[in-house]
């Protein structure tokens, strides 16, 4: 009944801060619209125009578009000390946290990650590292020689394919659930989306990161106002090092069901090419994208949300780590703790998709496509006042 209690209260609390700033989005944004110098920045001042007042669907909407560039901020002339205190990308990062809870699925488990992503990601993967050691160590040693890196005599493939599956799908369907709610608040009632040169557009913002370039294309400001593209690069080398490891592990599912071929794979074949490659962008991606979150200005992005941020590279970073170790050192006696290690981040990563930084992910691509078909219609601030 405490725990019901507490979550009653922290849903409580958390409704009042997201009204909070959905207010401060809209004043703010009400300042930037009759400003407008920062309208050709990126897709939030193109969206911004498109509107008079900023509703809560507003905030979240354009919280989505923002890629946190932070131009606006050091390009704005009301910007703190300014008695007007126009700070939009710390703004838009809290309500941004905020979408997170708004539309995770259950919204329990979203306000959970969202008091402290970091902490929940790591005693979710140290957590299931754990049980997976203990369930080897009740079979005999944990340090085995002789198996000649057969995963599947530690834990057989069934298991494995069932467990992890059943996880990430049930990721799939809450994040399906969450980006389905978001869509419809977010949307106009009665429009259709499928509009096949917007959908095209909003993929192509969203795979090359265009908004992270400043406006201008010489990158965001980080913790002054020189302009860096290394933000993008290591979302870039983060992000393709994902899909690289999806790659690997779809090729590797093939190997398995189409053609017989069970794991383990030599060294040079296509799943260990692809998982090689994509774990090393995964390390260093998520390396240089915390080094870049410890040396950040404070005044661009929402604390709260760095805990977030930090927990989802934290996890990309030891699934990495702990999956190029398990590949130089599979044929040791340290293959079944390595493994358990290992299995543990990856059932970490897939428990904790829907409510964190991979969500954002989602969120973002929406939102991106809403614009796109936006920008397709006539502008009705224009039409209005014709």
């Amino acid at each position: 009944m405490a725990v019901i209690d507490n979550l009653m209260d922290l849903a409580g609390k958390a409704e009042r801060e997201l009204d909070a700033n959905v207010a401060e989005v809209d004043r703010i944004l009400h300042i930037c619209n009759a400003c407008r110098y920062c309208e050709s920045f990126c897709a939030v001042f193109s969206a911004m125009t498109r509107r008079l007042d900023f509703n809560v669907a507003d905030a979240h909407y354009m919280a989505n578009l923002c890629h946190n560039c932070s131009a606006c901020l050091y390009a704005c002339q009301y910007a703190p000390p300014h008695e007007f205190g126009v700070n939009l990308p710390k703004t838009l990062s809290r309500v941004r946290r905020d979408t997170y809870m708004e539309y995770a699925f259950p919204r329990a488990f979203g306000e959970l990650y969202r008091q402290n992503g970091l902490a929940v990601a790591m005693a979710v993967s140290l957590g299931v590292a754990l049980f997976l050691i203990a369930t080897i160590l009740s079979q005999g040693s944990l340090f085995i020689d002789g198996l000649e890196a057969d995963f599947y005599a530690i834990f057989p493939h069934n298991v494995l394919a069932v467990t992890f599956g059943a996880a990430f799908g049930w990721s799939a369907i809450a994040l399906a659930v969450g980006v389905s709610r978001f869509w419809r608040q977010v949307s106009e009632p009665g429009h259709s989306v499928l509009v096949p040169d917007a959908i095209g557009a909003a993929a192509k913002s969203a795979l090359t990161l265009k908004y992270l370039g400043g406006g201008h294309g010489d990158g965001c400001n980080n913790e002054d106002d020189a302009f860096t593209l290394w933000r993008r690069r290591f979302h870039h080398l983060t992000f393709y090092g994902f899909m690289l490891c999806f790659a690997s592990t779809s090729v590797a599912t093939l190997y398995h069901y189409l053609w017989g071929v069970e794991a383990p794979y030599p060294v040079f074949s296509l799943p260990v090419l692809l998982g090689t490659a994509g774990g090393m962008g995964l390390i260093i991606g998520p390396a240089g994208l915390f080094w870049l979150s410890m040396r950040r200005n404070d005044m661009q992005i929402d604390e709260r949300q760095k805990t977030m941020d930090r927990g989802f590279i934290a996890l990309l970073f030891f699934i990495s780590l702990t999956g190029l170790a398990l590949l130089a050192w599979r044929e040791s006696t340290w293959m079944p703790f390595l493994l358990a290690i290992h299995l543990g981040f990856v059932m970490g990563l897939f428990l904790t998709l829907p409510y964190g930084k991979f969500a954002h992910g989602i969120f973002r691509s929406a939102a991106l496509l809403k614009h796109a078909i936006e920008k397709r219609k006539p502008n009705p601030v224009q039409a209005g006042s014709e």
